[in-house]
């Protein structure tokens, strides 16, 4: 038992982890993909997913059989031991100095969009956002998974009228046929499209706030899967139905392009507004994650500030430690103009640190068939690191780093 509350539903679940892979890359990697590989992308997305599902297995029975606040740190913990669990977390944590300010910056461009702020504006908007974090945090988990449940609502429905509104028809899809499908141009586009299946590690973390989390959390996180597979799948039939990619077009520009040239300029708000709560729920499952996850690690010293929890079960303390991190982090970024693109990549090789410490962690813990998808993952997970190539020594470096830095605890 977690000592969090357990309020979560199968519904709830899908709505956070689609949501929490869909974000910003709803709106983007259609388009790379579209870019790179042509209507060769349309294949991209079911191969991807078939390459996802045995992590995505994986992180579904080990949640379900060790549901945690921890998430992949409990997970290596039950595997490995308290050190490298420790290690995983704090790799874990160490994502917020360089993906959260360009996760800010990213959904803040959509408040560009609708009021047309710019500098200190922008900057006061990521605030405000992080702001809006702090306040849902505070109300529960399901407040966060009631919220992010209507956003994936309304992508699928503004989908949907694109879809109608532009008569588009299943067989006019430019499905290629496979033996014309080129190995290159579909590998350049799954290297592009892996990025929105980063966000499992942050489901992970919310297992033990489910009321069932042996039925509900594997079942939630495979169909939050599908659905967000589903989505971006429909999001590249439109880019390449009405030719939104390109030198002439920014990829982030691509569903709001379309929206302009079927509703007219003045539905141009609607893109935007779902565009910025796509961000705001990534951005929010990803804080409220860290957020469980400090108070987890702090639960070896029971009465220590970041251990306690709200009179709702809320871990408010580390929650508003996590809050006070991400804005250092990002006036820091702000003052020192920072290159957002860089961090980021940067912070991928960390995911798939993470995913692969989780992978390996599913090795020692599971048998049969589910350690041979283990296996399968680490495999995967090796060959991403390499195809991120030498930025993943960044992952690399913070992994020795904290295993030699990071003091032993007592016993």
């Amino acid at each position: 038992m977690s000592g969090l509350k357990q309020e979560l539903g199968f519904a709830q679940g899908v709505g956070l982890l689609s949501t929490s892979l869909l974000g910003t890359g709803v709106f983007a990697v259609p388009a790379l993909g579209a870019i790179v590989a042509g209507e060769t992308s349309l294949w991209a997305w079911p191969a991807l997913i078939v390459l996802v599902f045995p992590v995505a297995i994986v992180f579904a029975l080990l949640g379900r059989h060790f549901p945690s606040a921890g998430g992949v740190a409990h997970f290596v913990e039950m595997a490995f031991g308290p050190r490298l669990a420790r290690v995983t977390g704090w790799l874990f944590l160490s994502v917020i100095p360089v993906g959260l300010p360009a996760a800010l910056h990213i959904a803040s461009g959509f408040t560009q969009a609708l009021f047309g702020w710019h500098g200190w504006q922008l900057l006061m908007a990521e605030m405000a956002t992080l702001g809006l974090v702090w306040w849902l945090g505070l109300r529960g988990a399901s407040s966060s998974a009631n919220l992010q449940t209507l956003v994936a609502i309304l992508i699928v429905a503004l989908l949907a009228a694109i879809w109608v509104y532009g008569d588009i028809s299943l067989k006019a899809i430019p499905f290629p046929a496979l033996p014309d499908v080129e190995i290159s141009p579909l590998f350049a586009a799954l290297s592009v499209m892996f990025w929105c299946f980063v966000g499992l590690e942050a489901f992970a973390h919310m297992a033990s706030e489910f009321r069932h989390p042996e039925r509900d959390f594997p079942r939630a996180l495979i169909v939050g899967l599908l659905l967000a597979g589903i989505v971006y799948w429909a999001c590249t039939v439109l880019v390449l139905h009405f030719h939104a990619y390109g030198a002439a077009n920014t990829a982030a520009a691509s569903l709001p392009t379309i929206v302009v040239q079927l509703f007219g300029v003045q539905a141009l708000w609607v893109a935007s507004v779902v565009g910025f709560l796509a961000c705001f729920a990534s951005l929010n499952i990803y804080i409220q994650s860290f957020a469980r996850l400090v108070w987890s690690q702090a639960q070896h010293k029971p009465e220590s500030y970041l251990a306690r929890l709200s009179p709702g079960l809320v871990p408010r303390n580390a929650l508003s430690v996590v809050i006070g991190s991400c804005m250092v982090s990002t006036l820091a970024s702000y003052w020192l103009n920072i290159n957002l693109d860089a961090l980021i990549i940067y912070a991928n090789g960390i995911f798939i640190m993470i995913y692969l410490l989780c992978m390996l962690a599913g090795c020692k813990l599971l048998s049969g068939r589910y350690r041979v998808l283990s296996v399968m993952g680490v495999a995967l997970c090796l060959l991403l690191l390499a195809m991120v190539g030498w930025k993943s020594l960044y992952a690399v470096i913070m992994l020795a780093a904290l295993w030699v830095l990071l003091p032993k605890r007592k016993a």
